[in-house]
């Protein structure tokens, strides 16, 4: 299986578009995954730089968390899911729904995604993610049991955070979603929030290790289904994300070194 490793444009906003993509090239990432502009001229230039590079593109949306109201969340969430798809990306990847609003009005938004996948022929993958419909296992299974073509971007850190553990006692749940999984977010949480100061000190080795087994799972059955490919971003972020010192606000890590050590240690462990 062929392992496609993506940098995440999060915190590199404000380096310049073609700096930030010959880094991204530099540092051995197959692509980008990025929201993208709703301007098509800037759109498109974004497109066109990645493609040039000969790097693959992961579309994003996210900015539906701006909009508490049902309605105009699903008004961006159509706006935004479409420019995405125009893209022609890898796929996209969306932060769809609220943890507050009905499993009607969700379901009402996975249709939309559902639909605008169809008319595109761009897959669309959902993340797990804190306050959207799926912030919590108990939360996601309802529409897993309605949906079995629901397709997930497993972002597990979020989830240790909202059960407040490894999920050690929760086998049998991811056993149901890791079979959804089309895409990965490579960061580390730990029991109390999303993300470990350096996923490589020994303090959060126990972290770490949890991780990587989940992410040997979701492989290994992609593997299984004969899968031609995974994509995977590490996503360590930006402050407040990255820790900081009290009083001073200097961050105790350095984000993008950390994105290209993940994906560095991707590589060795699933394909050397």
């Amino acid at each position: 299986m062929k392992l496609q490793i993506f940098a995440p444009h999060w915190g590199n906003a404000h380096i310049a578009r073609d700096s930030w993509i010959a880094s991204v090239k530099a540092a051995g990432f197959d692509g980008i995954e990025m929201s993208l502009p709703l301007e098509q001229k800037e759109r498109e230039a974004w497109t066109r730089a990645i493609e040039d590079a000969g790097l693959l593109l992961i579309a994003q949306q996210w900015e539906t968390v701006f909009h508490s109201d049902f309605n105009a969340h699903k008004q961006a969430l159509r706006e935004l899911l479409q420019n995405a798809c125009a893209a022609n990306p890898v796929l996209v990847n969306t932060h769809t729904g609220k943890d507050f609003y009905s499993f009607a009005q969700n379901s009402e938004l996975l249709d939309l995604a559902d639909s605008i996948s169809q008319e595109t022929g761009v897959p669309i993958v959902h993340e797990i993610h804190r306050s959207r419909f799926s912030g919590h296992p108990m939360l996601l299974m309802p529409y897993l049991q309605q949906r079995p073509q629901l397709q997930l971007n497993a972002d597990l850190s979020h989830w240790c955070v909202a059960c407040e553990s490894l999920l050690e006692d929760q086998a049998e749940m991811l056993a149901q979603v890791f079979p959804q999984v089309r895409h990965i977010h490579a960061r580390v949480g730990h029991q109390q929030g999303p993300q470990v100061n350096d996923f490589r000190a020994p303090e959060h080795a126990a972290a770490l290790e949890q991780h990587l087994g989940w992410w040997d799972q979701i492989l290994q059955q992609r593997q299984a289904r004969g899968e031609a490919y995974l994509t995977i971003t590490p996503e360590f972020g930006p402050t407040p994300y990255t820790q900081t010192l009290p009083y001073t606000n200097q961050v105790v890590s350095d984000a993008w070194e950390l994105n290209v050590a993940m994906m560095q240690l991707l590589r060795a462990r699933f394909q050397d």
